[in-house]
């Protein structure tokens, strides 16, 4: 048997606001969309914009903690996997998604607010893992992050 590697990661805006909605069998599922940008220069010299949009999914604790603080706009990364889903529609043609199923997310901003503290506007990551939530209460995004608190 081959080996294959199914992995994607991404840095976009949410184009909308998460959508959280349960299981039959009480699994939470969040699902949201990204949007990507590649700046390119075409065979004329123009700088050119090519958005894509990407369906994401995020499941149990990872998909309530995306629910909770994501907003439309907001920068994130996400790394999963790819899916395709099928199912037949209700005109009875078959129908087609491909979704990242995502693993880990890291808020890359704040929404536009400055950081506590004055001079220091840049991104505030925030990680969240299916893995590293096991134990872990969620982050809160009204604490204060201090520079020296920072390990490197």
């Amino acid at each position: 048997m081959a080996n294959s590697l199914n992995k994607a990661m991404l840095i976009g805006n949410l184009t909308r606001d998460p959508e959280l909605r349960k299981t039959t069998s009480g699994q939470s599922v969040c699902s949201f969309s990204l949007a990507t940008n590649r700046v390119y220069t075409d065979a004329s010299g123009q700088k050119k914009d090519q958005p894509d949009y990407h369906n994401v999914v995020a499941w149990g604790k990872l998909g309530e903690i995306c629910a909770q603080y994501l907003v439309k706009g907001k920068k994130v990364y996400v790394d999963g996997r790819m899916q395709t889903r099928d199912w037949e529609g209700q005109d009875g043609q078959k129908k087609y998604r491909t979704e990242i199923v995502a693993e880990n997310m890291i808020m890359l901003d704040r929404g536009g607010s400055p950081m506590a503290g004055g001079a220091n506007t840049g991104a505030v990551p925030m990680s969240v893992g299916a893995a590293a939530m096991a134990d872990e209460p969620a982050a809160n995004p009204d604490d204060e992050i201090k520079l020296e608190d920072i390990p490197f």
